[in-house]
């Protein structure tokens, strides 16, 4: 689409967003085009068509490019403002989760946009949180997602792959500030998206993964960041937690797998704990509440864990005779520029000529050169291939 085609209105829109995804207030917009702030409102409202020579400054300012700003395909997320209006929005790393986040949704949608590739989504109807004990309706909650997609009373082998193939979640994983553990949000015309914090260890990803599900469950029109260090006061935080919980150790299996490991035992040993945690693939101190709140064992049972001794690495590798630190695929993807799925896909509208190497590595926010070693690469990787059995 080109400047002239494009109606102020929409221009508009699309220049708004990109000034919050960018974090510039109207301010040190109006200023970079040398106008007054009232004059930048009125562009943004498609009051005042934008002139073509302050449509590439405001571009430059936004580290965009004003042919993506009028390309027809471009996709316009706007999530930043969601996570602004919340309590936390005055922390900075807060807002650079959230432009992250928004980031990593507009170049997914919009690689799937351009290569006609349909998301499907699986969502389950939204619960939303009844008057009464919320913890009640959180292990209720969690027990029907189960029973809906067939998962059981046993434990999940794969939340995020759950979470993403399953309910049509899109879920990411990057290295974050540590005090954020997750973050989440919806967005009717892109759905759900989870952001989780690759720099934690894998076990708390999980719950940190579970919890953003329960907030997706029964609030998912309200943005959420996930701050461990904050207490759960509020009905809905309180919810996502046990739900959280309810999701990865369910009321039966964990009752039945710890009478079985119980069986002819007097003590709650180290060993007995190490073994559920395992199974559940949760942390040691997880499983120690979660057994608490089920009353299976006395209340400050953790506590007296933590005061005598606690849980060594090298005590948990010799109960479960291995290693615990294997590949964690979440990780490994955190430290590459974009993931394989997202690689595919720019690989694939290069090569359809749908994007330049240059609109790609603007869009995934990459280098040129660490891009173009991307592309050749799968292209040697497609030649090799040649003698393969085609798809229909």
């Amino acid at each position: 689409m080109s400047f002239n085609d494009m109606s102020p209105i929409e221009l508009g829109r699309r220049l708004r967003t990109a000034r919050e995804s960018a974090g510039l207030k109207q301010a040190e917009a109006a200023e970079a085009i040398e106008v007054a702030r009232t004059t930048l409102v009125a562009i943004e409202k498609g009051e005042r068509r934008i002139k073509i020579d302050e449509l590439q400054k405001l571009a430059h300012r936004y580290g965009l490019s004003a042919n993506r700003l009028l390309r027809r395909e471009a996709v316009h997320v706007d999530l930043v403002p969601r996570f602004r209006r919340l309590s936390e929005s005055s922390d900075p790393d807060v807002l650079e989760a959230a432009k992250l986040l928004n980031e990593l949704v507009a170049a997914e949608v919009e690689l799937e946009d351009l290569l006609g590739a349909g998301r499907e989504y699986n969502y389950p109807p939204q619960k939303p949180l009844r008057s009464g004990n919320v913890i009640t309706q959180a292990e209720e909650d969690a027990e029907a997602l189960r029973n809906a997609f067939g998962l059981g009373a046993g434990a999940i082998p794969d939340i995020f792959s759950f979470i993403e193939l399953t309910l049509g979640i899109r879920l990411y994983q990057r290295h974050l500030p540590s005090k954020i553990s997750g973050l989440f949000t919806y967005d009717p015309s892109v759905g759900a998206a989870i952001l989780l914090n690759a720099s934690h260890p894998i076990e708390r990803r999980r719950q940190s993964a579970a919890h953003e599900v329960g907030h997706f469950v029964a609030t998912r029109d309200a943005p959420e960041v996930l701050d461990d260090d904050e207490p759960y006061t509020s009905r809905e935080e309180r919810y996502a937690n046990a739900f959280g919980r309810a999701l990865l150790t369910p009321r039966k299996a964990v009752e039945g797998k710890f009478r079985e490991l119980t069986a002819g035992e007097d003590r709650l040993s180290r060993r007995i704990v190490i073994l559920l945690a395992d199974a559940f693939g949760i942390s040691r101190e997880a499983m120690v509440r979660r057994l608490e709140e089920l009353g299976l064992v006395l209340s400050g049972t953790w506590d007296w864990f933590q005061s005598n001794g606690g849980f060594k690495l090298a005590d948990v590798e010799r109960v479960l005779g291995r290693k615990t630190l294997g590949v964690d695929q979440g990780k490994e993807e955190a430290a590459k520029p974009f993931s394989p799925k997202i690689g595919l896909m720019a690989y694939r509208v290069w090569k359809r000529e749908l994007m330049t190497e240059g609109q790609l590595s603007d869009l995934l926010k990459v280098d040129r050169v660490t891009l173009r070693e991307h592309l050749y690469e799968l292209q040697d990787e497609e030649s090799e291939a040649d003698e393969l059995p085609k798809l229909p």
